[in-house]
């Protein structure tokens, strides 16, 4: 296994950036990329096997894709029947870290509400030192029923309590001993300091669905957003509107990004049929959906292999040899 540099900083004669190799990689004005979600397994059920996801993470990065994605799943809700690659996020992304090199690492979504901003900031900030400034915060607000009892949260607060801990987290991301009011998570009178700080100057942070906030606050606030696949007219629609709110705020380039469940079949012209958030539908077509989505102003696309019916290396392979070149959706830089 290749050596991952620790901790890795900018050398000190380089000039600042605003984020580190990892946003720079999945998102580029014009340009669409691909990521993979974790699980990178088809599976009936809620639970995963999670058997080999390390080498398919490899070859994953090997085949150029763009990133890898791992949601924020605290409790089996069997009304949900989903429970993400089952662990932690920040604990499998840094074990993914550790046998990578290259490709971004985001979540999709940290559930924010659910835990304190501090605790949010200090794991990300440590994943991202650790991955050599690989890593993308992707955040939501959260809709699983069990979940705000459990935490003794009041789902009634969700859209509040989520912009109090991003005001929080991005306060002890980005300044030094900051001062900081929540409403809801304490005060930081100057006194202290979170350590570390993430690679680059920020540490992108990117909102996924509405999270309870107008598209104007997320596109003032966040760096970039994250929803859900609808079919190309609706999506232009949408991404329109993401443009527009971009423009008002005052804003320059933000990217839009979404995710799609797909079932890749052996017939590379088989035609798109929907399937849960998503379509079951040949490599030619893959190609061409995600060539309209390009022009409509999607900048990365992360795909969800659950409801495959292949094998899901074979799905990569064909993905990453015949999609990715031809269209040159690899990454962004």
């Amino acid at each position: 296994m290749k050596a991952v540099a620790i901790n890795q900083l900018p050398p000190e004669n380089a000039s600042p950036r605003p984020f580190g190799p990892g946003y720079a990689s999945m998102f580029a004005p014009d340009k669409l990329t691909v990521g993979l979600y974790f699980p990178i397994e088809a599976f009936d059920g809620p639970e995963p096997a999670m058997l080999e996801q390390v080498d398919l993470a490899r070859k994953a990065e090997r085949l150029g894709f763009a990133a890898l994605w791992a949601r924020d799943v605290p409790l089996n809700d069997p009304n949900f029947g989903d429970l993400g690659q089952l662990y932690d996020p920040f604990v499998w992304l840094a074990t993914i870290a550790a046998h990578t090199t290259g490709i971004a690492l985001a979540t999709g979504a940290v559930i924010l509400p659910l835990h304190h901003p501090i605790d949010v900031a200090k794991a990300g900030a440590s994943l991202d030192r650790l991955s050599g400034g690989r890593f993308v915060l992707g955040v939501a607000s959260g809709d699983r029923p069990v979940e705000y009892p459990a935490y003794g949260r009041d789902p009634e607060l969700r859209a509040e309590l989520f912009r109090d801990a991003f005001d929080y987290a991005t306060a002890v991301l980005t300044a030094p001993f900051p001062i900081h009011v929540s409403a809801h998570y304490g005060r930081l009178a100057g006194g202290g300091d979170l350590v570390p700080k993430p690679f680059s100057p920020r540490l992108p942070i990117i909102v996924t669905g509405q999270s309870g906030q107008s598209l104007d606050w997320i596109a003032h606030h966040g760096d970039g957003w994250l929803t859900y696949p609808r079919d190309v007219l609706q999506q232009a629609q949408v991404a329109s509107g993401w443009r527009e709110a971009l423009d008002r705020v005052g804003a320059g380039f933000k990217p839009f990004a979404q995710s799609l469940y797909l079932d890749l079949t052996e017939d590379p012209d088989t035609p798109p049929s929907p399937i849960h958030l998503g379509y079951r539908l040949g490599r030619r077509r893959l190609a061409d959906l995600l060539d309209s989505l390009r022009s409509t102003g999607v900048n990365h696309v992360a795909l969800n292999l659950k409801l495959s019916r292949r094998p899901v290396a074979d799905i990569i392979d064909e993905i990453g040899h015949e999609v990715i070149p031809h269209f040159g959706i690899g990454r962004a830089s």
